[in-house]
């Protein structure tokens, strides 16, 4: 960050100042939009993610209201319906890119991370989340009556046990199955790809093994397995752990069939042979993460409140919701804070209109400890009934 401006710039300028919108000072970008540049239009919608802006309404109360940040955006009248018009003709593919340099700068600070511990290494948990969208106004996203959905195909990277971030997506409309989208989202092989059961098709399969794709993945009851060589599990919860063939392959899999808390069977093919299947049980189930990673986005960054009901409007903000997730983790890690993604992503946006020196000696701040001594043990008070007031209408409820 810019330690020049510190104590005398708000945070959010500051975290602005990381976006890479070097490719959008040309003139030329914006022909004929001399009042919103390209540039400042990506950076209000970021703002309005970082702050939870919740209508283009919103957004022109927090711009008058902040005549700093406006003189950062470089914008000085701009109402919503200029918003709204700008967000919908912006092309997805500048947006992308912006996605693509950010991505880069968190692998950059995350390069030394080896992965989860135990010889697991990097994961990559590929799935997708769906968006619900108006009836009326998106027929363009329509999935079945009543029903109209856009989806958003994840990867997530996850470099250590305390950070994962999404590394690549690809929007789509409700209509496309998790198996159509893996060609776009498996594609390196220094890292292990987790799945469900929506993504192993036969001809999927096939393809990841003929790549050399190492791979943690849950298959329907329908495919058929051949069993070459039975293992000894090694954990109770293991009923199966073997090589086998499946379809038309050749190139032999693992397969492991392990059973949860609640008795409910997981059958996991894997070309991880050089793992326990202890250790392939706990990949799979770190495939929670992504589940996780999908409710914070919708809680905390209200990816579920629309900008647009136009296809190019919605991809954009899918881009633009990741893109503040990822300068809110790029200030994490350049901090060295210790704190959740959550905790730490709550005390920036209590500080974004604070100076940065305010909101670093807060991230910072040491708790005071105070002991009370030895306690003794309490003793259990009679149940008291609470007092109900003169106001509302009770009746009490007889126990059986």
């Amino acid at each position: 960050m810019n330690n020049k401006s510190i104590g005398r710039e708000m945070l959010i300028c500051q975290c602005l100042s990381l976006l890479p919108t070097e490719d959008f000072d040309c003139p030329l970008i914006d022909y004929g939009n001399y009042k919103l540049s390209t540039k400042s239009l990506l950076r209000i919608f970021v703002s309005a993610q970082l702050d939870k802006w919740s209508s283009y309404a919103h957004m022109e109360e927090k711009l008058r209201a902040y005549p700093k940040l406006c003189k950062e955006l470089d914008i000085k009248d701009i109402s919503g319906s200029q918003l709204s018009r700008r967000i919908n003709d912006l092309p997805t593919e500048w947006v992308q890119k912006i996605f693509a340099k950010v991505v880069q700068k968190i692998k950059q600070l995350t390069d030394t991370c080896k992965g989860l511990p135990s010889g697991i290494g990097k994961l990559s948990i590929v799935d997708s989340t769906e968006i619900k969208l108006p009836e009326r106004l998106c027929d363009w996203a329509y999935i079945s009556k009543d029903y109209n959905a856009v989806k958003m195909h994840t990867r997530l990277s996850v470099v250590s046990p305390n950070v994962a971030f999404p590394d690549k997506i690809l929007p789509s409309t409700g209509t496309v199955s998790d198996s159509e989208s893996s060609d776009a989202l498996i594609e390196e092989n220094d890292t292990t790809y987790v799945m469900d059961r929506a993504y192993p098709s036969k001809k999927n399969l096939m393809d990841w093994q003929k790549r050399e794709i190492s791979f943690v993945v849950r298959i329907k009851k329908n495919l058929r397995l051949y069993t070459l060589q039975e293992f000894k599990p090694t954990h109770p919860s293991v009923i199966h752990d073997a090589k086998v063939l499946y379809g038309l392959s050749e190139i032999p899999i693992r397969y492991i069939e392990f059973l949860d808390e609640k008795g409910r069977s997981y059958r996991i093919l894997t070309t991880r042979f050089d793992l326990t299947d202890l250790q392939v049980m706990e990949i799979y189930r770190n495939r929670w993460i992504i589940e996780l990673f999908f409710k914070w986005i919708k809680q905390h960054l209200k990816l579920t409140k629309i900008w647009s009901t136009k296809p190019q409007g919605i991809w954009n903000q899918m881009f633009l919701a990741l893109i503040a997730f990822g300068l809110s983790l790029i200030i994490k890690l350049q901090s060295g804070s210790t704190k959740t993604p959550w905790e730490f992503f709550r005390l920036l946006q209590t500080f974004l209109f604070h100076t940065v020196s305010s909101f670093y000696k807060e991230l910072h701040r040491k708790k005071k400890r105070k002991s009370k001594g030895r306690q003794k043990v309490p003793i259990p008070l009679p149940k008291v009934m609470p007092s109900f007031g003169t106001v509302a209408m009770v009746k009490e409820k007889i126990k059986n």
